[in-house]
């Protein structure tokens, strides 16, 4: 199991960042560091399929990616706040049900806040701004899927320094089709009960704000947050998202 365990003491607070689609761990360094830096501690799960993980893409499913990120949960021996960027939303909604006494507090960025039997596919249906299905290219074996890398960028961090942009393009790899269509099974038993926030992305070209708003409107929120970034601000405004983490973390529920 590949996670990032800053070697820090300090604040008890444990961070767990869950990248999305097209990424890996190496999205949320640049957060990492400013919160080690704070004293925080923090991991990142690498999602099977992703990064240096070469599962092949036809054994994976949403399921695959909410059993590694709740072992890797339960192996840290604390409560966390939980963190999941785009498609990740998904994972972090199912992780919440499955152990939502080790969730302190979970917070959505630019990322899908399913309600309970939807998939991605599904809430992305309603996306009027997003545009990446037209860049979608699905694979012969229809397993994976690709973007167009001319439209990559723009669609994931227009807004990025050139240096990270590079980093991006470096470490694309297709993304497994099947967890897009997975849905998500969640209860006001468990998911209900854990205190939920969102940060919006204003100039998302991933994920439209306003499917975005709509999923926020359509859901139980203790506060809501936004960055004037495009679907990556982890990547293009680091400090800033940093600062909002930090301060969910510091508020009383």
């Amino acid at each position: 199991m590949e996670n990032t365990l800053t070697d820090i003491t300090g604040s008890d607070t444990l961070f767990v960042l869950v990248h999305g689609a097209w990424a890996a761990p190496f999205a949320w360094k640049q957060v990492q560091d400013i919160l080690t830096e704070k004293s925080y501690q923090s991991i990142t799960p690498q999602l099977p399929g992703h990064g240096s993980d070469n599962t092949a893409p036809g054994n994976l499913h949403m399921e695959s990616y909410i059993a590694y990120v709740t072992e890797a949960i339960k192996q840290t021996g604390k409560k966390v706040i939980l963190v999941g960027h785009s498609m990740a939303g998904m994972v972090v909604a199912g992780v919440a049900e499955q152990i939502p006494q080790l969730i302190d507090k979970l917070i959505f960025v630019a990322a899908y806040l399913p309600q309970n039997g939807q998939s991605a596919f599904a809430i992305s249906a309603a996306d009027t701004q997003s545009l990446l299905g037209a860049s979608l290219i699905v694979s012969d074996d229809k397993l994976t899927f690709d973007v167009k890398l001319e439209n990559a960028l723009n669609i994931f961090c227009q807004d990025a320094p050139e240096n990270v942009q590079k980093i991006v393009l470096e470490n694309y790899k297709p993304e497994p089709a099947a967890p897009f269509s997975d849905t998500v099974s969640l209860s006001d038993a468990n998911f209900g009960q854990v205190t939920k926030y969102y940060i919006e992305t204003l100039q998302d070209n991933g994920i439209g704000n306003i499917l975005q708003k709509q999923m926020m409107a359509t859901s139980t929120l203790a506060d809501s947050y936004d960055l004037n970034t495009g679907h990556c601000p982890m990547l293009s405004q680091p400090q800033q998202l940093s600062e909002i983490l930090i301060e969910i973390a510091l508020q009383e529920k």
